[in-house]
């Protein structure tokens, strides 16, 4: 499985979005000696790319300058409205869309660097020029629906990248994401069609208001010609590396084998580690090491090796540059080459087990028209019985 190199795409206008500080995400507030850093600040990104410049897979790394998107190109996914909004909102001098959710003088701009690096990522694939590329971009974009901004997103940059592998004539495309938040916008951007497969690994967090209406249930399996096409895997709090590994194994990979995919794409969040402040997942580096690995296998057996990385969530500093690290060395297939200097939680799989087992039979019962008979055992084939030319 192993693999020379990764392409990288990077473009420094990400770092313009400035999210300024507050309690935690929260606004300011006057009964504080010091307000915090919003934690979706740029600082996390810069450590990343730190890391992946000086670290051990730096002879690994191809970089590539990314670039702004055009507004047509944000309304492959987008609504105009919406987009012009989100424009105002910034030129205005800014405004809380949501209660975390913060547009800055500065925002659209940065907005327009993350998605247009996604989309140049995309198309260094789909000319053939690498296998395996990551675009290390902010702000993030799985919450964001076509017109609504949610959890720190207005332009979802993976939804953006598949709908260009389509356009350049891929049948299907895969987004597996394992942000540990629900990867609603994603969601709902494709939730009526056959020709995208969305999975989302997630900590159970339910709804949390109306711009994530979606429960990121089990039973949220697509509709119309899209049901059965999407798969939520809401995992327990402190589901842990073993946790991941089974609900990747026993979920995730036969849905994927069964939609057989031309186009793979990761939404790529380590806010799932034991020490991110926005999550409770207890993931460490060898957790996302194995994340990796089972996504560079799928790229290998059904996109012809092609594997797309957009970068997602992740707020503790440090943690998460190291474990993109540890991801992108499972992608490779390399060998750890960083020591993990903090994780110690224990890793308990059991409350996983229970959690695969519902939705293994949550996710069947959904899919079942009236009528229609079992699919046998494990999730249900997403294609059923349409059966198409790969990619």
């Amino acid at each position: 499985m192993a693999a020379d190199s990764i392409d990288v795409f990077w473009h420094p206008g990400v770092l313009e979005h400035d999210t300024g500080s507050g309690v935690f995400d929260a606004p300011p507030s006057p009964l504080m000696a010091v307000n915090e850093p919003h934690p979706e600040n740029a600082d996390r990104v810069r450590n990343i790319h730190a890391v992946l410049d000086r670290g051990p897979l730096k002879d690994r790394i191809r970089w590539h300058e990314g670039r702004r998107a055009t507004i047509a190109e944000l309304m492959g996914f987008h609504k105009k409205a919406y987009i012009e909004a989100i424009r105002e909102a910034d030129e205005s001098g800014g405004r809380r869309v949501t209660a975390t959710t913060v547009v800055a003088p500065g925002s659209f701009r940065a907005g327009l660097a993350a998605a247009g690096t996604a989309l140049a990522a995309m198309a260094h694939l789909m000319d053939g020029k690498g296998r395996i590329a990551y675009a290390l971009v902010r702000p993030p974009g799985h919450h964001a629906a076509p017109e609504v901004a949610d959890g720190y997103c207005f332009f979802n940059n993976t939804a953006l990248a598949a709908q260009l592998a389509l356009d350049r004539g891929v049948h299907r495309v895969a987004v597996i994401d394992w942000d540990v938040h629900h990867g609603n916008g994603t969601q709902e951007g494709f939730y009526q069609r056959d020709d995208v497969l969305t999975v989302s690994l997630h900590m159970d967090h339910g709804p949390w208001g109306p711009s994530h209406p979606q429960t990121g249930g089990a039973d949220e399996v697509g509709r119309g010609r899209g049901k059965g096409f999407n798969l939520n895997v809401p995992l327990p709090m402190g589901t842990g590396d073993e946790g991941y590994d089974l609900a990747m194994g026993e979920l995730v990979v036969p849905a994927v084998d069964a939609f057989r995919p031309g186009m793979l794409i990761v939404a790529a969040g380590q806010d799932a580690s034991q020490f991110d402040p926005n999550g409770r997942q207890l993931l460490t580096m060898a957790g996302f090491r194995r994340l990796g690995r089972h996504a560079r296998v799928l790229a290998d057996r059904h996109s012809d090796g092609r594997l797309l990385l957009i970068q997602e969530g992740g707020y503790e500093l440090t943690y998460t540059a190291l474990c993109m690290h540890a991801t992108l060395e499972g992608v490779l297939g390399a060998a750890p080459r960083i020591e993990d200097p903090l994780a110690f939680l224990p890793d308990d799989p059991a409350p996983a087990r229970a959690a695969i087992e519902a939705v293994r039979k949550t996710w069947r019962e959904a899919c079942a028209a009236p009528g229609e008979a079992g699919r046998g055992e494990g999730p249900p084939p997403p294609v059923s019985e349409r059966k198409g030319p790969r990619g």
